[in-house]
C-alpha cells in the first residue's frame, strides 16, 4: 500500500440556518459531517452521491475554498513538511495551491471570457515562476500539446472553443504548476458521452506522465467505474460506504449504494431492479440522531431511526450501517 498524500479526519462543514430572534441561527445544516478518509499517492479516489449529498462541498473544503467548521486535512507533499489544510493562512495556501489544483464542472463558466488562452493557462506561471514573453508562450504551448490542443490557439478567447476543448484548457491550467494532486469536480458531466471518454482517457494518460493523484467527484457511476481505484459513497454529508472499485460494484454493502447501482439503466427490459422508496429527506434528517437513510431504506428498523450507525469493516469496505454484512 502506497503512502497517503491526503488524510482527512473528522471533517465537518456546518452552515447555520437563520430565522431566530435578531437573526440568530436556529439550527445548522451538516453539509459535511464527520468525514474521514485517506487518498493514496498516484491513485484516483472517487466521491459519488446524488445531488445534495455534500460531495462538492467536501471538494471545496479540501481546496480551502470553504473553511471547514472542524477537522483535519493533512497534505503530504514530496520534499515538504506535512500541512494541515484546515489551519493554513493565505500565504501558506498560495504555496499549497501550487501542488494542489482543481478542474471545475462547467468549462465555460470556469474560464474568463475576456482573457486569451495564453493568459488563462499562463497566469499561474506568471505569479509562481515570473515567466514572461517568449518563455511563457513556449511553456503554455507545451501544455496545450499535452492536452491535445494546437499551439496556434494561444491568442484565442474561450468562446472560440467547444465544450470539450474548454475542459482541455481547464486541465492545462491545472497542470501548469506541476501539481501532485488534482481535484476534478464533475469534470465531464457537462460534456457529450463521446467527449467524456476522450477527457477521461486524457486524464489517465496525464496521470502516468505527471505522477498525479486524482480526487474525482461525480454522480455518474459508469464514469466512476471506468476511472477510479477506490470510491467513497456520500449521502447527506456522510460517507456511507468506502471500498475499492471491484468490491463496491460487485458486492455493495450499504442499501444506498445498492440503490444507486439499481438506478443505473441497463439495455435489457427483462432485467428487473429493486425500487427504493423515493422520500425527500427534510432538514430534520440532516440534523437528526438516527441513520440518515432510514426514511428511504427498506431494511430500516427502530435502531436505525433512533441511533447513529457505526462504521463497520466488511470484506475490506468501510460501511456506515447497523446491519452491515447482514443484509
Amino acid at each position: 500500500m502506497s503512502e497517503a498524500i491526503l488524510s482527512v479526519d473528522g471533517l465537518n462543514m456546518h452552515f447555520p440556518i437563520g430565522g431566530g430572534f435578531f437573526g440568530r441561527p436556529v439550527d445548522v445544516v451538516r453539509a459535511v459531517d464527520n468525514v474521514s478518509f485517506s487518498v493514496r499517492r498516484r491513485e484516483t479516489f472517487g466521491i459519488v452521491g446524488e445531488s445534495g449529498s455534500g460531495k462538492t462541498t467536501l471538494g471545496r473544503c479540501l481546496m480551502r475554498v470553504l473553511t471547514p467548521s472542524s477537522g483535519r486535512m493533512m497534505l503530504n507533499r514530496r520534499n515538504r513538511p506535512e500541512t494541515n489544510l484546515a489551519d493554513c493562512g493565505k500565504a501558506e495556501l498560495r504555496d499549497v495551491w501550487k501542488d494542489m489544483r482543481m478542474v471545475f464542472q462547467d468549462p465555460q463558466a470556469s474560464l474568463n471570457p475576456r482573457l486569451r488562452v495564453l493568459d488563462i493557462v499562463g497566469q499561474s506561471l506568471q505569479k509562481t515562476e515570473g515567466l514572461r514573453g517568449r518563455e511563457l508562450a513556449d511553456r503554455v504551448s507545451g501544455l496545450l500539446r499535452k492536452v491535445g490542443l494546437r499551439p496556434e490557439f494561444l491568442m484565442r478567447y474561450p468562446n472560440a472553443f467547444s465544450g470539450g476543448q474548454r475542459q482541455r484548457l481547464g486541465i492545462a491550467r491545472a497542470l501548469a504548476t506541476n501539481p501532485e494532486l488534482i481535484i476534478a469536480d464533475e469534470a465531464v458531466s457537462a460534456l457529450d458521452v463521446s467527449i467524456q471518454a476522450q477527457i477521461l482517457n486524457l486524464m489517465q494518460d496525464l496521470q502516468d506522465q505527471y505522477d498525479l493523484t486524482y480526487i474525482f467527484i461525480a454522480h455518474d457511476l459508469a464514469v466512476v467505474e471506468h476511472i477510479c481505484d477506490r470510491i467513497a459513497v456520500m449521502y447527506l454529508g456522510q460517507i456511507v460506504e468506502l471500498a475499492d472499485r471491484q468490491e463496491l460494484f460487485s458486492r455493495p454493502k450499504h442499501p444506498y449504494t445498492r440503490a444507486l447501482l439499481d438506478a443505473v439503466p441497463v439495455p435489457d427490459p427483462r432485467r428487473r431492479r429493486r425500487k427504493v422508496q423515493q422520500v425527500k429527506a427534510p432538514i430534520g434528517a440532516v440534523t437528526g440522531t438516527g441513520c440518515r437513510f432510514a426514511s428511504r431504506c427498506p431494511q430500516a428498523g427502530d435502531i436505525c431511526r433512533n441511533s447513529p450507525p457505526p462504521v463497520r469493516q466488511v470484506n475490506g469496505a468501510n460501511v456506515l450501517c447497523h446491519f452491515a454484512g447482514e443484509i
